[in-house]
């Protein structure tokens, strides 16, 4: 039994199957100290169980943390990444123009253009 907070620093070193193995073991810990106190044991299992519960989340934080890194990597430089791994944003932010497809001109836009451009008008000052 660890009984000692696990500190997450210590956990980014560590490959899968050790904190996999970790975790195994804390929830184990975890489930005997549950039965402990329903059976009637003290108030400082609680703290126990309280540090118990952290712990089990600091490791799969870790592992869910690296996974999805390896996945980054993985995708790079492919031409779709996973929904999960995208920007979030908002949804309207998601599905505005890109820069590059907003800056497009039609066939018909750039023939307007250059047959009807814009006019310039000089506006004469008369001062009495």
């Amino acid at each position: 039994m660890s009984t000692t907070k696990v500190k997450a620093g210590q956990l980014w070193g560590k490959n899968k199957e050790d904190l996999k193995k970790q975790l195994v073991d804390l929830k184990q810990e975890l489930a005997q100290l549950r039965t402990q106190k329903v059976a009637g044991g003290a108030n400082s299992k609680l703290t126990k169980i309280h540090d118990l519960r952290k712990s089990v989340a600091r490791v799969l934080t870790v592992i869910n943390a690296t996974q999805r890194s390896q996945l980054r990597l993985f995708y790079k430089n492919k031409k779709y990444l996973p929904l999960d791994l995208r920007p979030k944003k908002t949804r309207a932010m998601r599905r505005r123009l890109s820069k590059y497809e907003a800056g497009i001109v039609s066939e018909k836009q750039k023939k307007r253009q250059m047959h009807f451009p814009q006019r310039k008008y000089a506006v004469k000052v008369c001062l009495p």
